[in-house]
């Protein structure tokens, strides 16, 4: 067998890890060394205590505590990075200049701008790059787009999203209460923005992954209780890409939760969750049908088979840069009024942000 691309040696694909942090324990630091056709050869993590602790445990035969090493290592055929997404440019910066192909954690990036940085980067090295959606891979999903594309529910006609949950935690809700350390998913500089970056981006690719590039995009984004900064609601409508309408809520402070997509035609309706396990449900004038799937043991898995297969010639790759920088072009479109613009360095300039200001204000 024939490699698809120069750095990728025979008919494996070895593979070293920027940032082997939690999201790479059992979301898809195992599928790496699971997946046909692949190896995990190196890992790194700026702690080296934690890097060499990392590959102790599961088995990797090399770690660094600098990514230029890892990146360097001759038998490193490929780079997955696996860091939050402030630094998510730099590493894949990295990985093009030494003309390695990249897999990075979504979201792509943490604006639009960056992510043309690493396209424009990689078109250059002539070298691919694929982002972590994963769920463009779990049969969950892949049936629900069979269903749709069978025609079982006739035209599309409409797409609704709606996600709840108490992502705010209850805490800093209360006068007089004393700032709490937020997590990096909080803070603009690590992570672009709020949960709708860490969370939501996953069912904002899925609208595209469905209906296509989303179009007429507009919306709205608060912060209302949440510690921080950043937003912690959202709402936006759009277009798919055959002109079917769509809405797409994300409450991060509520006291319920709801998770739930459905795509509505002309015969019937799927409806699923996007971050549950429950059936695909079909409902036609025949009835209703349901399609139960067991999430796989390391869910990144099946779409860490696919970049595998795309860089070894078997078969393309359903996420890839230029799907994931659509994602994150729906993202700054909803989140740009809040945020006063995302084509700069917004995530410097937080006392600028007229979403900031508005609810600090009052106005």
């Amino acid at each position: 067998m024939t490699s698809a691309f120069p750095s990728v040696t025979g008919n494996v694909v070895r593979w070293g890890i920027i940032g082997c942090g939690d999201v790479t324990e059992v979301k898809s630091g195992p599928g790496f060394q699971k997946a046909d056709g692949s190896r995990l050869v190196a890992v790194m993590r700026r702690d080296a205590g934690k890097a060499a602790d990392y590959a102790r445990r599961h088995g990797v035969p090399r770690w660094y505590s600098d990514a230029r090493a890892l990146v360097a290592d001759p038998e490193v055929d490929a780079v997955y990075v696996a860091t939050p997404p402030g630094a998510h440019l730099d590493g894949a910066l990295l990985a093009a200049a030494a003309g390695k192909p990249c897999y990075v954690e979504k979201p792509m990036a943490r604006s639009t701008a960056e992510c043309d940085a690493m396209l424009a980067a990689f078109a250059a090295a002539q070298r691919p790059l694929f982002v972590a959606y994963y769920r463009r891979a779990l049969p969950r999903f892949v049936h629900a787009r069979a269903l749709l594309d069978s025609g079982r529910i006739g035209a599309l006609t409409g797409l609704q999203c709606r996600f709840a949950s108490p992502g705010h935690g209850g805490v800093g809700t209360l006068p007089g209460q004393a700032a709490p350390d937020l997590s990096w998913r909080f803070r603009a500089a690590d992570s672009g923005g709020g949960l709708l970056l860490d969370v939501g981006a996953h069912a904002i690719d899925l609208l595209d992954f469905f209906g296509g590039p989303l179009q007429d995009v507009a919306g709205h984004a608060a912060r209302l209780v949440t510690p921080g900064d950043t937003e912690d609601a959202v709402a936006f409508s759009f277009r798919t890409a055959g002109g079917a309408p769509g809405t797409a809520s994300f409450n991060f402070a509520s006291a319920q939760k709801a998770d739930l997509l459905e795509l509505e035609g002309t015969l019937g309706r799927i409806s699923l969750s996007v971050f549950g396990h429950e059936p695909v449900r079909l409902e036609t004038a025949a009835g209703t049908e349901t399609f139960p799937f067991a999430p796989p043991a390391h869910i990144a898995q099946p779409l860490i088979q696919a970049v595998v297969d795309a860089l070894l010639g078997r078969a393309p790759c359903p996420s890839t840069g230029a799907s994931a920088r659509r994602t994150s072009a729906v993202i700054d479109r909803v989140l740009a009024a809040y945020y006063g613009g995302r084509d700069d360095a917004f995530w410097d300039r937080p006392a600028t942000w007229p979403g900031r200001q508005r609810t600090v204000d009052g106005v």
